[in-house]
């Protein structure tokens, strides 16, 4: 019995091991560069297991989407212990900008993900790397609401469209100060918003 327990417990281990090494290869490499080899090489697990896990490339592709929506929901669930909406919106442009020197090099986890997939023939996976950024969309306007704002799911959409423009010209530009310049704005935004006053 404890065998079997434990047989389970290093399958699982490995396969989030495969599944974290996924995420970061695919975001460094691309989707059609990444071999199931180099996976398989940061995972630091033998090719043959890779296989045992997940049978083609767009398995991996998908458990690495899971990985980039299972972050998601642990930085915005650290995010919502914070006091206040607008401490949370504050902390979430403050965590994009401590990734300057990532998304100088790599752009966006998620954002270059989608796009690699919206122009593969098939075009089955980039709905689902579309998700994850659904999944940030909701949790902004959740925070826009909050403090009251008028079209809260507007609010959203600047602020994630201006991550992921700052996070593409970082990239294209090799500069991570264009985070950090644009961050600044971001957070003066986010400071000047004010709920509308009541009427009575």
């Amino acid at each position: 019995m404890t065998n079997s327990v434990n047989r389970r417990a290093r399958a699982s281990q490995k396969r989030r091991r495969l599944t974290a090494a996924a995420a970061r290869v695919l975001h460094e490499q691309g989707v059609e560069r990444t071999t199931l080899a180099d996976i398989a090489r940061e995972a630091e697990v033998p090719v043959g297991n890779v296989y045992y896990y997940f049978k083609t490339k767009d398995e991996l592709v998908r458990a690495a989407l899971g990985e980039h929506s299972a972050q998601l929901d642990d930085l915005t669930g650290r995010l919502d212990r914070l006091p206040g909406p607008r401490e949370r919106l504050r902390a979430l442009v403050e965590a994009w900008v401590e990734q300057r020197d990532v998304a100088a090099r790599y752009g966006c986890p998620t954002g270059t993900l989608t796009v690699e997939l919206d122009k593969r023939a098939d075009g089955t996976l980039d709905a689902e790397a579309g998700a994850v950024i659904r999944q940030l969309l909701d949790w902004a306007g959740r925070q826009f609401r909050e403090l009251g704002l008028a079209e809260p799911d507007d609010l959203a959409l600047t602020l994630v469209s201006a991550y992921q423009g700052m996070s593409l010209l970082a990239n294209a530009l090799r500069d991570p100060d264009v985070m950090t310049r644009q961050g600044a704005r971001l957070l003066r935004w986010l400071d000047s918003l004010r709920a509308p006053e009541s009427s009575h």
